[in-house]
């Protein structure tokens, strides 16, 4: 009996020890979005993953629908989303609320709705913003949102792609401030946007808040005085039935959450912008915070 007992006993500690290989052995499919903060965001969730014994692979999607589509899928296990950009452009919402109103709101929707759920943000709120050129708007006069709208009508705007279509971006913003409409609105790589500004190709640019060229360029961002914007606290999501499936991941996932403030994107971002890797970028991050070693 004690003979038995001990056999079973062993056979159980090997199923358990080969279950756990095979947890370590599957591979993490991770998403991002195509511009640098979004491949910093995914290069840091792989190396903080595999820090902890997991294989990761990371790829590279566009917008928020297409990468949202992925997970629900199970094309892809995890990636950071905005919580701004799933009250606006998933869910269609433009009412704002407060930072932990849209998180509570999003999170309720995607578990009940799609079988997704949010984990803990990672600290920082990339919000879109307006910019300028300093000498533009100091001759004209213009602080805010408001102020701009009287010359707009002069002006040529530049926005990434969803920008330019998303409730949430220039579209609700024209309804917002009323009267605002630009002399011509061109979707472009978000990225090349700062260049066509800085070289007069353009008057007005969307942008992000942790973008650390707006500084470096001498822009001037203007102040969203009706606060249509929502906010954009970035945050690790996954299938409800993945969570469950693998607590070990989930865990390491939320260990991210709250480390990182605007101002250490805005360098982060530079950093990349100005030629450095993403997953070196994403490594440093880890390391400035007592992640990794």
């Amino acid at each position: 009996m004690k003979k038995r007992l001990f056999l079973l006993t062993a056979i159980m500690l090997i199923l358990l020890s080969f279950a756990g290989c095979q947890k370590k052995d599957q591979v993490v499919q991770i998403a991002h979005k195509d511009y640098t903060e979004q491949r910093i965001t995914g290069q840091m969730i792989a190396v903080y993953l595999e820090s902890k014994g997991f294989k990761t692979e990371v790829s590279e999607l566009s917008g928020t629908l297409l990468c949202y589509t992925a997970l629900r899928q199970g094309d892809v296990d995890v990636y950071a989303e905005f919580t701004g950009s799933a009250y606006g452009a998933i869910f269609d919402q433009t009412e704002i609320l407060g930072v932990q109103e849209t998180y509570d709101y999003v999170k309720d929707r995607c578990e009940k709705e799609h079988g997704i759920t949010w984990l803990k943000p990672l600290g920082w709120n990339n919000t879109f913003i307006l910019a300028m050129r300093a000498e533009d708007a100091a001759e004209k006069g213009i602080t805010n949102v408001s102020t701009l709208v009287p010359y707009a009508a002069d002006y040529v705007i530049g926005c990434d792609d969803e920008f330019i279509i998303r409730t949430d971006g220039l579209p609700g913003l024209k309804i917002a401030y009323e009267g605002l409409s630009f002399k011509q609105e061109i979707p472009m790589d978000q990225g090349l946007t700062y260049a066509a500004l800085r070289n007069g190709d353009l008057d007005v640019i969307s942008a992000y808040s942790t973008d650390g060229r707006i500084a470096k360029y001498d822009l001037v961002t203007l102040t969203d005085d009706k606060n249509f914007f929502p906010p954009y606290f970035v945050t690790p999501i996954v299938r409800m039935d993945y969570a469950e499936k693998n607590p070990e991941i989930i865990a390491a996932l939320n260990d991210l959450g709250g480390r990182w403030t605007d101002e250490d994107m805005q360098r982060y971002n530079l950093m990349v912008d100005e030629g450095a890797d993403a997953r070196e970028i994403a490594t440093l991050m880890l390391r400035d915070v007592g992640l990794i070693d």
